[in-house]
């Protein structure tokens, strides 16, 4: 998994999550990314670089980025609670957009992805195996809990 900052025409900065840069710019490529904020699809990468300290003492930030990077101990509990609660809003905003297909989700996904039907965000209900299927086949799919329906229409 890798993770971009991504910028959008509007001039609004965003996280993307990526399984590979070639996965990124082939989702950049068919208008799959779009701006958490405004939902356009015109999005460019910026340019970042690893956090790297330059000797010294280790700041107390510092230490969160390194111990939540090599996954030693858990980064600091504001930022988590932060981080968790823009999460799920994120997920109630793309339910909110995404056309629900229902249980006929991994069959849809499919369709997507070979190009059968039209590009679009979709959402719906896939069993353990059927997930397990789409990502064997390289069918991205989001696992996530479904926001409340007053959530999402």
């Amino acid at each position: 998994m890798i993770i971009f900052n991504l910028l959008c025409d509007n001039g609004h900065r965003f996280e993307g999550w990526f399984a590979s840069g070639d996965a990124f710019r082939d989702q950049q490529a068919r208008q799959l990314v779009q701006c958490t904020y405004c939902q356009t699809s015109s999005v460019t990468q910026l340019p970042s670089g690893p956090h790297v300290r330059r000797g010294g003492v280790a700041t107390a930030q510092d230490r969160n980025i390194s111990a939540a990077a090599d996954g030693t101990t858990a980064a600091a509990p504001l930022a988590q609670a932060d981080a968790v609660q823009n999460f799920f809003q994120a997920l109630a905003v793309m339910a909110r957009q995404a056309d629900n297909v229902g249980d006929r989700l991994a069959e849809e996904a499919r369709r997507i992805h070979y190009k059968e039907a039209p590009a679009r965000n979709i959402r719906g209900i896939a069993t353990a195996e059927e997930t397990r299927e789409l990502l064997d086949e390289g069918i991205m799919v989001l696992p996530a809990p479904v926001p409340p329906e007053s959530e999402t229409h």
